[in-house]
This record gives C-alpha cells, sequence and structure tokens, in this order.
C-alpha cells in the first residue's frame, strides 16, 4: 500500500499576510479549505493557499482570459490551473506587492459589480 504524503500546513506568517489583503475587500470572508485556507465573496472563490504534496506553497487565484495565457507562458512560479484559474508558487523570493494586485484583480472578477467598484484596481 502506498504511503500518503502530507502537506505541510502554510506558514502562519504567511496566511497572516494574506488576510492584510483579502480582508480589506468588502464581504471577503476567509475559510477553512479542502486543505489550506481560501478566501471567498459569496460563493465564488478569491484565492486558495496550501500546501503541496511536493512540500510547495501555493496560492491559486482568478485572471483575465489574457492574463491567464501570459502566466501560462511565464513559468515557474506561476501556473495555468484552468478556466480563468491561474497560480504562483509561494516562497522566500515571492513578491507580495504584486501579489496584493493579482488579488485584488481576482478579487474583482469574482465579486458582483456593486462591491467590484467599491474597490480600488491596480494600474
Amino acid at each position: 500500500m502506498a504511503r500518503r504524503v502530507q502537506r505541510p500546513d502554510v506558514p502562519f506568517a504567511w496566511v497572516e499576510l494574506l488576510r492584510g489583503i483579502l480582508d480589506r475587500f468588502p464581504r471577503c470572508h476567509e475559510e477553512a479549505a479542502w486543505t489550506g485556507v481560501r478566501w471567498r465573496v459569496g460563493n465564488a472563490t478569491v484565492a486558495h493557499v496550501f500546501g503541496g504534496e511536493d512540500q510547495l506553497f501555493r496560492i491559486t487565484f482568478r485572471a483575465e482570459p489574457d492574463e491567464v495565457v501570459a502566466f501560462a507562458h511565464l513559468g515557474e512560479p506561476y501556473f495555468r490551473v484552468g478556466g480563468n484559474a491561474v497560480g504562483l508558487i509561494l516562497d522566500e523570493r515571492t513578491d507580495w506587492t504584486e501579489l496584493a494586485e493579482l488579488l485584488t484583480d481576482s478579487y474583482c472578477l469574482q465579486a458582483p459589480d456593486h462591491l467590484a467598484v467599491q474597490v480600488e484596481r491596480p494600474s
């Protein structure tokens, strides 16, 4: 029988950084996910952070169609999940300012228009 590989917990400091970004969005709430932590607006997932069986940490989020293609071509640390979902491998080199911009866009794509217009999007 194959041994199941454990997924590492996301470092608390990283979850705190993500809370600082995502908690400022209207009606965006944090909840436990099947693994890791996710943030949602209504029933739509804005971001999901988790540790993988390969011991790497990832965050997935939503992006505009042209950005999905760009992320797919950029390669690591970015990756395409499917549809309009993309992801980023988190590590000590992560640019948290850039990630905040990506998560702002993700929120605005997932939120109802009346909530999205309340958020200033990066230029």
